[in-house]
Parts: structure tokens; sequence; C-alpha cells
């Protein structure tokens, strides 16, 4: 989604690229990067520079994006989440590439990265919870995204456990927080 918001598509017959090999995924987009950005920048709080709003209010209004210049940083915790090395940004003949390695044969560790939704959520469920009230507690709009990059995270990492395990579709299904969990809250007040 990032590469097609802020293509360039001033580029006559530009694209952007998917490539899938066995230790990586490289994602091209056409153009540079906007002026005041630079690779380094991308994976820590930075400008947002919008080369194309209304293709970015679109994905908004879609609920694809949450909030603007925060793409970046998303995706590289996203990887973290599930034990991959962040992307690496470059600039490489009049095109952005994103490089997403990977260690093929190896079972990633999923350590969540403490976020403040994270925080959120692990506090809410110290008493059970059900998906709908977590996810609000949160402040997410998207059932989806918050399924995949915060409930099933938290969970397989041992810091949130179901209620109903051996049913997880129940509509009775709720989370509470385990002594890892817990014990997570207790150092990030240390």
């Amino acid at each position: 989604m990032n590469a097609v918001i802020h293509r360039d598509y001033t580029i006559a017959g530009g694209a952007v690229s998917l490539a899938i090999f066995d230790n990586r995924v490289e994602i091209w987009s056409a153009g540079r990067f906007p002026s005041g950005i630079t690779a380094e920048v991308l994976t820590r709080d930075h400008d947002s520079v919008l080369r194309n709003p209304i293709i970015a209010e679109m994905f908004y209004r879609a609920g694809f994006i949450e909030k603007w210049g925060r793409g970046t940083n998303r995706v590289a915790d996203m990887c973290r989440q599930h034990g991959i090395v962040p992307p690496e940004f470059s600039e490489v003949g009049g095109s952005v590439a994103v490089t997403f390695r990977v260690n093929v044969g190896q079972t990633p560790q999923v350590t969540p990265h403490v976020t403040p939704q994270v925080i959120a959520i692990l506090q809410a469920a110290r008493r059970p919870c059900g998906r709908g009230e977590l996810q609000e507690i949160a402040g997410l709009k998207d059932r989806e995204h918050f399924r995949k990059a915060y409930l099933e995270p938290l969970v397989t990492a041992g810091w949130l456990e179901m209620t109903i395990p051996d049913r997880p579709q129940s509509r009775l299904q709720r989370y509470r927080t385990t002594e890892a969990g817990a014990a997570t809250l207790q150092r990030r007040r240390s």
C-alpha cells in the first residue's frame, strides 16, 4: 500500500513491482524519496510527505491506513512482532526499493513490540475481555488488522490466553492477561 500511495506517477511507464526470492521479498516503486526523507529516517519518527494526498485519503477512508506518516514505522513494528528483521529501504536507479529479509527454514520467535496499544490491551485483559472490547480499548478500527497485528501475536507470545481455548471462534470467547503478560506490564512500570 505504501508503494502505491507514494509512487511518483509523473514517471511515464513507472510501476510498483514485487519480486520474491528464496531469502527476501523486494518491493520497488517508481520515484525517489521525497525531499527531506532518507532511508535512515523511515523506521523512526519522521515528517509525513504526501506525494499523492488524494490516493492517501482514499486508503485512509477505506480503513487501510490509520494515520499518515506512520506507514513505514508500522511495517517495521509488524516485522518485529513476527520475528522478521525490519525492512531495508534504499533508492536505486530512480526507484525506491524495500527489502524484507527472511531466514528460510527457521521458525521466527514471536515477541510482540510493546506499544501503547499492547499495554492498554494487557491492562484491560487483567479481567477477561471480548475481542471487540479489546479492539476498542486499543483504539483500532480495522478488525482484521487488530486480530493479525495485536490479538494473535499476544496469544502466540503467551501474553494473552483464551478463556475457551478449545473453541477459539466461540461468541463467548474472552481473553485474559497471563503471568507472562503481567510480567511485561511490570517491566514497563520499572
